[in-house]
């Protein structure tokens, strides 16, 4: 267990020194992140009815949601850029633990997703952004967010050693995790979109994600205006069972991602160092 906590630490460096050296990796973790916030707090916010800061107040936990679970992507472009490249075949040469590889890696996003956040938190803060639930509510908001981007790591990690290069990585991830964070509650309220749409809206994984985070930071009733009360916005917001227990519902979701992806990526990690 020392070997593999060590080893670790020290592969989750290498990466971290990595996104410090590559301009297009640096560029998404600290500058992309402050055009999300920017554009869809500034375009989306002037279409919206109402206030605009009470939108942006509203936005920012979505834009947090997809911004962390895309960055889950990075761990699958890594696996298969140190596969391609031969990085693999060089750490099996080395005395390491076999599982301080894909360890490393996922803690590597998990740094980077919170350089992220810290990024777009100080960003919403400038734009009217406030956490209005104490310090309690905006560690579990975030930790839920980060907890959830770790178990999407893995799910990645396995992609990245399943395709032949990065790009198809990138490619795959973007049909599958575009419709996932945009059919849901992260950029507009999902009780407003048709029935179809609202069912699969109420149940998304990412939906939970931020109603959670959006709950626990104090911003479920930015929206509330128009004569309508908080309670009814809330009410409004909480139409599925999976939305009245967003963090259950959010939890249960990365034991099951864990669960089923840890070991598949492990094995598909054994896999590739036998080749």
């Amino acid at each position: 267990m020392n070997h593999l906590v060590s080893d670790s630490l020290t592969i989750m460096r290498r990466n971290i020194i990595k996104i410090r050296r590559v301009p297009d990796l640096l560029v998404f973790t600290t500058l992309q992140p402050i055009m999300f916030v920017l554009l869809f707090g500034f375009v989306f916010g002037a279409l919206a009815p109402g206030d605009p800061r009470g939108y942006r107040e509203f936005l920012l936990a979505g834009v947090f949601a997809q911004t962390v679970v895309f960055g889950g992507t990075f761990t699958g472009y890594g696996m298969a850029e140190d596969m391609q490249k031969g990085v693999i075949d060089r750490f099996r040469t080395l005395p390491m633990h076999p599982g301080a590889v894909l360890a490393g890696r996922t803690l590597s996003d998990v740094v980077n997703n919170t350089i992220s956040l810290v990024v777009m938190a100080l960003t919403g803060l400038i734009i009217g952004w406030r956490i209005r639930d104490g310090v309690l509510g905006a560690v579990i908001g975030f930790a839920l967010l980060l907890l959830f981007a770790y178990a999407v790591s893995w799910i990645m990690a396995w992609v990245g050693l399943k395709v032949r290069s990065p790009e198809v990585v990138g490619n795959a991830s973007f049909m599958v995790i575009f419709p996932l964070t945009f059919i849901a509650n992260t950029f507009v309220p999902s009780e407003n979109m048709p029935s179809v749409l609202r069912t699969f809206a109420g149940w998304n994984p990412v939906s939970t994600l931020t109603h959670a985070a959006r709950e626990n930071f104090g911003n479920l009733g930015a929206m509330a205006g128009n004569g309508m009360p908080e309670a009814a916005v809330r009410s409004q917001a909480e139409y599925t069972w999976a939305l009245q227990h967003a963090e259950i519902y959010t939890l249960a979701w990365v034991a099951v991602i864990l669960a089923i992806f840890v070991p598949l990526s492990i094995r598909q990690y054994q896999r590739a160092m036998t080749k």
